[in-house]
């Protein structure tokens, strides 16, 4: 059993002690220390936003959560299955104090999380994530009574009213994407996804839609990570079916994997790429990602005159520093996609809005438009964690050991070589250290992880 806390939100799986995962005592617990920091936050407002994603344990968490919440005093506008970033705009819609995702994200079904919105409908800070984490601790909240409970109302307009604000934004071309014809795929892995991109795909003009584990049933069709290895079925769609595009997201609809007209892999590093190449086009200004994420982006946004910044990895510290630099796109190399314009969280729809009409407006394949990006590899490894690993040892020892090459240790350590790098740090969803590598090869980007992990470098 596990129980992660971070600025990811509160994650754990499903069953076990109260302590060691995410039990139901555990989700009152964390949903009324919650509770209590945004009353003392907002005095005003007095409504929470709950969505879910279709996970099998999603029902049995929202009674939970939705429960606590009206026992704590709060009114709860409940918008059921929707997307995380549906969620993040049906808070600001409602002018809520905040809301909760039930989601936890790409990994596995026996998992599930709790994350955290402020009234903006933006994940919290790391200072609100662990004054929470007191309160849970301490159990320092006060339910109502019986005549200051809450109540709850149902909601299941913000999918439409989520494409339709997509559709509102002034770089993505409705009409363009109609005038192309285009022949459309997607892999929702059987969850929120399978709700939400055949709505926005039919609003958009597209012509043809091809639907893969599109039923929401939370029983993950494959592993729900959209990786190259976890999406033949899609690759193999596209080829076969002669789509010119094909999209797979995760369970909760904020990451978006690309693939092109050949069933090749666009990279999930190069979707924010692309559509921060469409918007500079038309809105130059600065861009930001955190530190896994490929060059490529800092090679565009040079292209444009502006200037590219590197944030510590996690959305609210992408976020926070894109709000810093004023950045007009952002995001991770994850495939998620941050743009201001619509709101500062990762939408895989206002993703796939932008990407169709750069597409339609470019005049070029999925294929032909990769080409135009500088061409990096990344290769994504990880370590598991045991409760002997000493996280903290080991990226001291990196440090001293590359010493000779610029070192960033905002977020676990990077170095940087001339013509590559690597990144090691801890996962804030999983007990794991990742260890990313980019070089101009795939070769050289496995070779440099395995020469890093030796200590000796080339």
């Amino acid at each position: 059993m596990s129980l992660i806390k971070s600025i990811s939100g509160i994650r754990g799986t499903i069953g076990g002690l109260a302590g060691e995962g995410l039990s139901p005592l555990d989700v009152v617990k964390f949903t009324a220390a919650y509770a209590t920091l945004i009353r003392s936050k907002n005095p005003v407002s007095k409504t929470v936003v709950v969505g879910r994603d279709a996970r099998i344990s999603g029902e049995m968490v929202r009674e939970l959560v939705t429960g606590t919440l009206t026992g704590m005093g709060f009114d709860v506008t409940d918008i059921g299955l929707a997307t995380t970033p549906t969620t993040e705009l049906a808070v600001t819609m409602e002018k809520a104090a905040g809301g909760i995702i039930l989601t936890a994200s790409h990994n596995p079904k026996q998992w599930n999380a709790l994350k955290l919105l402020n009234e903006k409908g933006e994940f919290l800070n790391a200072a609100e994530g662990n004054e929470i984490l007191k309160i849970a601790e301490k159990e320092s909240f006060v339910f109502a009574g019986v005549d200051e409970l809450g109540k709850i109302k149902k909601d299941d307009s913000y999918t439409r009213k989520h494409v339709e604000h997509v559709l509102a934004l002034q770089l993505v071309d409705t009409e363009a994407i109609r005038k192309a014809g285009f022949t459309v795929a997607f892999d929702a892995v059987n969850s929120v996804g399978g709700l939400a991109l055949p709505a926005l795909l039919k609003a958009l003009g597209v012509k043809e839609i091809i639907a893969l584990n599109d039923e929401p049933t939370g029983v993950f069709a494959h592993n729900p990570e959209p990786l190259p290895e976890h999406l033949t079925e899609i690759a193999r769609a596209v080829k076969d079916r002669k789509a010119d595009v094909g999209f797979a997201v995760d369970p909760d609809v904020d990451r978006l994997a690309i693939i092109t007209e050949k069933g090749e892999m666009f990279g999930e590093e190069y979707t924010l790429v692309s559509v921060a190449d469409y918007v500079l086009q038309y809105t130059p200004g600065n861009t930001v990602s955190n530190l896994s994420s490929t060059r490529a982006l800092r090679d565009i946004t040079a292209k444009y005159g502006k200037t590219y910044t590197a944030s510590a990895v996690g959305e609210v510290n992408v976020v926070e520093k894109m709000k810093a630099t004023g950045a007009v796109i952002g995001g991770e190399g994850n495939g998620g996609v941050i743009y201001p314009e619509s709101h500062y969280g990762r939408d895989a729809l206002v993703g796939i809005g932008l990407f169709l009409t750069q597409l339609a407006k470019s005049g070029k394949t999925v294929s032909e438009l990769r080409t135009q990006y500088p061409s990096y590899f990344m290769a994504k490894q990880r370590m598991e964690l045991t409760p002997d690993t000493d996280v903290d040892a080991l990226l001291n020892s990196l440090k001293k050991k590359y010493s000779a090459y610029p070192v960033n240790d905002i977020d676990g350590v990077k170095v940087d070589f001339p013509d590559k790098w690597v990144h090691f740090r801890k996962s804030n969803t999983e007990p794991i250290v990742r260890i990313y590598t980019e070089a101009p090869t795939k070769e050289e980007a496995e070779k440099l992880a395995l020469e890093v992990s030796k200590g000796n470098p080339k």
